[in-house]
């Protein structure tokens, strides 16, 4: 699958962290949240400013993840939504 590669090196998922989502690479900072603050507006220039600790290449690990799999980040976002 394209972007498996920059996925594994950028995209962790670790049993215990956050729920067990899928984060960027040694952060808290999970996936189905850019992609929720995306859907709501953010550009990747905010993302990044929003989050400092962020790269670019990060960025792009994130969309890829989602193109890969859309259906999981969809269920998380959903889950939040009902939590909050």
């Amino acid at each position: 699958m394209p972007g498996n590669t920059l996925e594994r090196s950028a995209i962790q998922k670790t049993p215990g962290v956050n729920g067990g989502d899928a984060c960027v690479r040694d952060t808290r900072i999970t996936v189905w949240a850019l992609i929720q603050l995306q859907k709501l507006g953010r550009t990747e220039e905010q993302l990044l400013a929003d989050f400092p600790s962020l790269t670019p290449t990060d960025i792009d690990a994130v969309w890829s993840y989602y193109r890969a799999h859309p259906r999981e980040i969809d269920i998380a976002i959903a889950t939040q939504e009902r939590e909050s």
